[in-house]
């Protein structure tokens, strides 16, 4: 029988527990896709990132299902903090190449304006 508290729990996580699937094929393809980044010698730099968002997205997805199967709240905190992970991990990747963008941008604008000798 089931105590209020786990019911409680086993209601709240049944969105990520019905997302599960989709959360291990993103992980999957995260992981795949970084092994296939670490072939090339730039991509060793940075595959490990798509890989470890891949594997916490797993672990997230993994714990999302134990805590509707078994109403465990330490399963609950520990899915819930796998998925911050995950978008803290891509929240920076989306910072860092805003950056780049708009330094990019600014440095092709600057180039621009060199070549044309200041005139426009």
């Amino acid at each position: 029988m089931e105590t209020p508290s786990q019911e409680l729990l086993r209601d709240l996580v049944e969105p990520l527990y019905r997302g599960k699937f989709w959360m291990q094929l993103t992980g999957v393809m995260l992981i795949l896709s970084g092994v296939l980044t670490a072939i090339s010698i730039v991509g060793l730099i940075v595959a490990w990132i798509p890989i470890w968002a891949g594997w916490v997205l797993m672990q997230a997805a993994g714990a999302a299902g134990r805590v509707y199967e078994s109403g465990d709240p330490s399963d609950m905190k520990l899915a819930l903090a796998k998925l911050k992970t995950y978008f803290t991990i891509f929240g920076v990747l989306i910072l860092i190449y805003l950056v780049i963008a708009v330094g990019g941008m600014m440095f092709g604008a600057v180039g621009m304006l060199g070549m044309s000798g200041g005139h426009m």
